[in-house]
């Protein structure tokens, strides 16, 4: 399905293609005027990160998003393909497995700073044209015992979903103290660097 698809501004034959089902990500493109079609792509996230052993936080945001984008490349379309992990004291974090991952994720970093890597990658005919990273800081409050349970219970599964255990568009923002970035980034889409590429693509009224 065809999202926001009346825009006085999308000049492509098509609208772009969002390899994610990220809500918040989806929702960024809506209000900014960019027609999308969401179409997940079916990634081995787990493999993609084993493959990055010893690679940084930005290499491997980088390299999921780059294989959202190629695995769902179709013919003359734009696809964008999208990922986000954690890094903190020199661990990185992807999406829990479960929610005893979860759990241990919340508790290491409660009290603590840690920063969002948020990835993009823009492809066309089986090829990569446009990749951007950018970073955002958050500070976690003290989370008592009780919170976090309380907190898990609440957000459900929606805590396996994203980087942390958490959505800041939701109850994730009762998790901190203190927030420096950008806020698309924080939603796992740097969006102004998207738009800059989409312009200079022609897809997008300059």
């Amino acid at each position: 399905m065809t999202i926001g698809s009346i825009s006085p501004f999308w000049r492509d034959s098509a609208p772009l293609i969002l390899a994610s089902k990220s809500a918040g990500r989806q929702l960024a493109l809506l209000h900014s005027g960019v027609p999308f079609e969401a179409i997940p792509a079916d990634v081995d996230e787990r493999a993609i990160e084993s493959r990055q052993e010893g690679a940084d936080a930005d290499s491997i945001a980088s390299a999921l998003a780059r294989a959202k984008a190629l695995a769902i490349s179709v013919r003359g379309r734009l696809v964008l393909g999208a990922d986000q992990v954690a890094s903190c004291e020199g661990r990185i974090f992807g999406k829990p497995k479960d929610m005893r991952e979860a759990e241990a994720l919340l508790r290491f970093l409660s009290g603590r700073r840690h920063r969002l890597h948020s990835a993009i990658a823009l492809a066309r005919d089986g090829a990569v044209i446009f990749e951007a990273i950018e970073f955002a800081d958050l500070t976690m409050r003290d989370l008592s015992d009780a919170f976090v349970a309380a907190y898990l219970v609440a957000v459900g599964d929606d805590a396996l979903s994203t980087a942390g255990a958490y959505q800041i568009e939701g109850l994730g923002a009762q998790l901190f103290s203190k927030i420096e970035g950008d806020h698309w980034t924080i939603m796992g889409l740097p969006l102004l660097s998207l738009l800059e590429a989409l312009r200079r693509e022609g897809a997008l009224l300059s």
